[in-house]
């Protein structure tokens, strides 16, 4: 039995212990937001922290996560009100939206880290989440405004 926190909740899994975190996620606790994309860890849709950091769900087996403290995008904020998710809709960032969850996440655990962060901090962090739209120069303006209000 593997014991993990999910969203501030205590959850049990007592399935296969290779399955990766992101299939727990999505098909055992209905928490879609965040997204498969590549299945390799080289697109960032599957972004969600653990512990704290940005980590690739899809590559994570449950069997390494026994007292884990996981945060999806569902768990960012309650309403929906943290400070990266406010400026990504003021500034219209999502086209598609199917990689703004991962972009997100990892924004987040960026302003955790660099509270002002400098373009080229942005780009460091961000690189390897694929945006197909090509939305980057909004990911980077709303980076920017979250830090704004977050000080």
């Amino acid at each position: 039995m593997i014991t993990l926190t999910v969203n501030g909740t205590r959850r049990s899994f007592d399935g296969d212990p290779t399955m990766p975190l992101l299939w727990y996620l999505r098909d055992e606790l209905a928490l879609t937001g965040t997204k498969y994309g590549c299945g390799i860890a080289q697109c960032g849709a599957c972004t969600v922290h653990v512990a704290g950091r940005p980590a690739r769900a899809c590559q994570l087996k449950m069997e390494t996560l026994q007292g884990a403290v996981v945060t999806t995008i569902e768990g960012l904020h309650p309403t929906g009100q943290h400070p990266l998710q406010e400026a990504w809709r003021e500034i219209d960032v999502p086209q598609c939206g199917f990689c703004q969850p991962g972009q997100i996440m990892q924004a987040a655990g960026l302003l955790k880290n660099k509270p002002k962060p400098t373009d080229q901090d942005i780009d460091t962090a961000m690189n390897g989440h694929i945006c197909r739209c090509g939305t980057y120069p909004r990911i980077r303006a709303a980076i920017k405004a979250a830090a704004e209000k977050q000080s």
